[in-house]
């Protein structure tokens, strides 16, 4: 394979998930002229037709589809070569990309990101937010290197692993009439209900959850903001239901009442990353820095449920 040329597969890898030659030359930053240059001398290189036309949209011949499946075996090689020679090149362990929800981002990651920026100064994190599916989209676009997702989280391409157990509450204001002791679907549904906005997993968690008890909920507001729910709430607008994480923190206000469901409603945490990920030194860290973290997490709700 001497003179391979990985720039030209590269190239030859975008016009086929792109759909076209104009399309890669857009995602690249070339001339249409350079990537199909670059794709004719792959072609060139390798003795065979590796993309052709149907109707507008360019796609891998019978070649071209073995070659894709190497290149992509190919990338990762690579990609995991350049991490695993990070250290030798800045002195530090690599670079770690977070996905998570906004609620464990708050309330759960700052304790983990402590944790290593105290252990491992040079390692590089990256955090961002957003729901489960685009966490997962990501972590399987290899765009996040693990994601922290209300799980079930499908997909044969993900290793998944449980990491903790959250349960969800019911919150409502102290100067407002106070929820029966039993706070069951039947009662909410007569009390206007602040939830989080539909397509979120921990949306669906909860619309089960009134589903089983054959209740179908309108709620008064929807919103994606867990924080933005305890001010509605605070406000008098309406009861919030969010997990337990959000609330159980030293800083909560003393205006909001905190009561647990009946019956008993929790969502599951996971920690999700793709199958083929290369686990570097950094990765590895990382993930047993989260598990710590639940650990310490399991703990703590033990010594709250043990004070009644």
């Amino acid at each position: 394979m001497r003179g391979f040329n990985l720039d030209q597969l590269g190239t030859f890898v975008e016009v086929i998930e792109r759909g076209s030659f104009s399309a890669a030359a857009d995602r690249l930053d070339l001339t249409q002229p350079a990537v199909s240059l670059q794709v004719r001398q792959l072609e060139k290189r390798l003795g065979v037709r590796l993309i052709e036309r149907v109707g507008r949209r360019a796609r891998p011949t019978p070649a071209g589809g073995e070659l894709l499946v190497h290149a992509r075996h190919i990338a990762e090689a690579v990609a995991a070569a350049q991490e695993s020679l990070a250290p030798y090149a800045s002195g530090a362990i690599g670079r770690v990309r977070i996905g998570s929800g906004a609620t464990a981002c708050i309330h759960f990651l700052p304790s983990v990101l402590r944790d290593l920026r105290q252990r491992f100064p040079k390692l590089e994190i990256i955090v961002s937010t957003g729901n489960a599916a685009e966490v997962l989209r990501q972590v399987g676009d290899n765009l996040l290197d693990v994601g922290l997702v209300t799980l079930p989280a499908s997909g044969r391409m993900f290793d998944v692993s449980p990491l903790l157990e959250d349960e969800f509450v019911v919150l409502s204001s102290t100067e407002g009439d106070a929820l029966p002791r039993a706070v069951t679907p039947q009662v909410l549904a007569r009390h206007p209900i602040v939830l989080y906005e539909p397509g979120a997993q921990t949306r669906r968690i909860l619309d089960d959850w009134f589903a089983a008890a054959g209740l179908r909920i309108k709620p008064a507001m929807e919103i994606g903001s867990v924080e933005a729910m305890k001010e509605l709430v605070l406000a008098g607008l309406g009861c919030g239901l969010v997990p337990r994480m959000a609330v159980d923190t030293p800083h909560r206000s003393p205006k909001l009442r905190i009561q647990s469901l009946s019956p008993r409603l929790t969502r599951n945490l996971g920690v999700v990353m793709r199958r083929d990920k290369p686990l570097h030194r950094g990765l590895r860290e990382t993930v047993a820095a989260l598990r710590r973290a639940s650990s310490a997490f399991a703990r703590k709700k033990r010594r709250t449920s043990a004070g009644g």
